[in-house]
This record gives structure tokens, C-alpha cells and sequence, in this order.
């Protein structure tokens, strides 16, 4: 734990490091809320349409970072991991021009009774 997941429109593929921006945000992670490294996992998912109000403006992008971590970091750290993953995304992602890029980052604690998780090699 925790888990991030990174989703962000088709159209920025080939813009952006998505590897680069994935060890930063891990970096990140555990430098502002103590998370240790092996717990950072970061995943990305390419969404092929983001439509935005009631014009649907074509070229339109956005990177949505969603952490789920364990309850117990104090809102201060949210805050700051929050602030350095938009600052990360401004750094890493570099949309086509005339594309408007729309960023947001959600911490979210979980319920650490129901959690569960696994590790399995092949």
C-alpha cells in the first residue's frame, strides 16, 4: 500500500515519460507519507475520450492521479503529496499544442480491516 493509479487521456500517449512520472510520484510518496518503496505501485490507464461540460471541445486532456492509502497520515501530508503530484504532472506531461490539459489528484484512506492483498511469483 498504497496504491496509485494514474489515468490520463489516450491522446497524451508518446507525450510524456509514463515510467519517469511513475518513480516520482513513488519517490514522492514516500518521502511525504512514509510509505516504503516495494509498497508503492503505481498503474496507468489510458482513457480514449474525455468530454468536458456540454460543448464536448475536441483536444481536450487529463491526467487523474487517485491514491488509496491506509488511514493515520495527517491531512498536512496528504496536502503536500496532493501539491508535489500536480507539480510532477506539470513537470512530466507535456501536451500537443492547443490541447487544454486538466489535472486533479484524489487521496483517499481505505478501510485497513477489509483490505487484502497478495504477492505471487511465477
Amino acid at each position: 500500500m498504497p496504491q496509485i493509479s494514474v489515468d490520463y487521456s489516450a491522446g497524451l500517449t508518446g507525450t510524456f515519460d509514463r515510467r519517469g512520472l511513475g518513480l516520482a510520484i513513488n519517490r514522492l510518496t514516500e518521502e511525504t507519507i512514509g510509505a516504503k518503496p516495494e509498497s508503492c505501485k503505481t498503474v496507468f490507464r489510458p482513457n480514449e475520450e474525455l468530454v468536458v461540460g456540454t460543448s464536448g471541445v475536441a483536444g481536450d486532456a487529463q491526467v487523474f492521479v487517485e491514491f488509496q492509502i491506509f488511514p493515520g497520515r495527517a491531512p498536512e501530508a496528504r496536502t503536500a503529496l496532493s501539491e508535489g503530484v500536480l507539480a510532477l504532472v506539470a513537470e512530466y506531461v507535456r501536451p500537443k499544442p492547443g490541447t487544454r490539459l486538466f489535472t486533479a489528484v484524489s487521496v483517499t484512506e481505505i478501510d485497513d480491516k477489509a483490505y487484502r492483498s497478495a504477492t505471487a511469483q511465477g
